[in-house]
């Protein structure tokens, strides 16, 4: 245990980071390593692996994205936007360059191989793209004659002409959402509002009509006609978990859908250890996004609030779309659940934005002192 009298980096660390979300994050992480050894055995012998190849490799990732996550929560404010800009370049670089030379899988680009290693630039991109937008929105606040808002408007259209070209419609409506809110928090008028819907409603309607595969999905979600298999299985997965699971291992949806370790792993939890896992887990979610909207509404840096905002609602967004779609409440779609699906880019993109939190959500003496200044001043009676 670390004294309040140490002013170590990591003394104060310890003392100024927000311990809630420290634990949920943890929580998350064990989780993901627990449901990765219930749900990935049978996938990884069905295509040929050692029964706990997933397992393995979910542990192995788990522990630099902890590190990452632990390493950015020791950031300054101006450090995380220095980072983030560096991070954007990069992967808005990465982003051309996997249009080109990115493996192809299903019939979209949305990965490259660099050193060995397959990197999804989109996952970086997410983090990098809040921070810097809530810059920009904080920057025009602070000064009206900066074009904060338009910069950030065409970063946007950047990235969504960038993710459409893959394509990756997914991501797409989740950098989209997250960019109105945050939009919507730095005081954006009604007119613009409305403006945005209606560009919105254009925007899914032209998907369904250039994307064959984005048309088929919401088809068969409304129609329940077609190949919806993957989806009923895990439904039915749920419901035969009912409140307290079949018991670990003992789960038969992870035999037969392809995505059990990844898309599916909620559906896994549910069938396994019941609706009181997934009640569980949903908590969890719920409770990061409701501490760090209320955290932001009461932060008085502009930058802060919008950042903070951002990240939580690109991850509860996120969560939401992969448990909607194991509910089979949206069309489906193949999106990791943070920290708990397995994937090596996600978790550790997720390990920065959470890792960017946690460092922007630490007390700042500093900010401490000059709050109860201005307090103080405001209580002195006037001469």
């Amino acid at each position: 245990m670390q004294s309040r009298l140490d002013k170590s980096p990591v003394a104060t660390w310890w003392w100024t980071i927000d311990r809630w979300f420290l634990a949920a994050f943890l929580s998350l992480m064990g989780l993901g390593i627990i449901l990765s050894f219930a749900a990935s055995p049978a996938v990884a012998e069905r295509i040929g692996l050692d029964s706990f190849h997933f397992a393995t490799r979910q542990v192995i990732f788990t522990i630099p994205a902890l590190l990452v996550m632990l390493a950015v929560s020791f950031l300054e404010a101006r450090q995380i936007r220095r980072m983030s800009l560096v991070m954007l370049c990069i992967m808005l670089v990465l982003m051309v360059a996997v249009l080109y030379i990115g493996v192809e899988v299903k019939g979209a680009r949305r990965w490259v191989s660099l050193a060995g290693l397959s990197i999804q630039p989109s996952e970086f991109l997410k983090p990098a793209f809040v921070i810097i937008c809530a810059w920009l929105f904080a920057e025009h606040k602070r000064q009206p004659d900066i074009p904060g808002n338009l910069f950030a408007m065409l970063l946007l259209a950047l990235v969504i002409s960038l993710l459409v070209a893959q394509p990756d419609l997914g991501q797409t409506m989740l950098v989209t959402g997250t960019w109105g809110v945050m939009f919507f928090m730095a005081g954006l008028p009604w007119l613009w509002i409305v403006a945005l819907g209606i560009v919105g409603a254009s925007g899914l309607f032209a998907a369904y009509s250039v994307f064959p595969h984005v048309a088929l999905r919401i088809d068969k979600f409304l129609t329940g006609e077609g190949d919806t298999f993957q989806v009923d299985m895990g439904r039915e997965a749920l419901i035969n978990g009912s409140w307290f699971g079949v018991g670990p291992g003992e789960g038969t949806v992870k035999r037969i859908v392809p995505d059990a370790h990844t898309d599916f792993v909620f559906s896994v939890a549910g069938e396994e250890f019941g609706l009181i896992m997934c009640f569980f887990i949903m908590s969890i979610f719920a409770f990061i996004v409701l501490r760090g909207l209320s955290i932001a509404l009461k932060e008085h840096d502009d930058f802060t609030r919008y950042a903070v905002g951002g990240l939580v609602t690109v991850f509860g967004l996120q969560s939401a779309i992969n448990m909607c779609v194991n509910l089979q409440l949206m069309p489906a779609k193949g999106m990791t659940l943070p920290f708990i699906s397995y994937g090596g880019s996600s978790q550790i993109a997720i390990a920065v934005s959470m890792g960017m939190v946690l460092a922007l959500t630490r007390k700042r003496p500093e900010k401490r002192k000059q709050m109860g200044f201005v307090l103080a001043q405001r209580a002195m009676p006037a001469e």
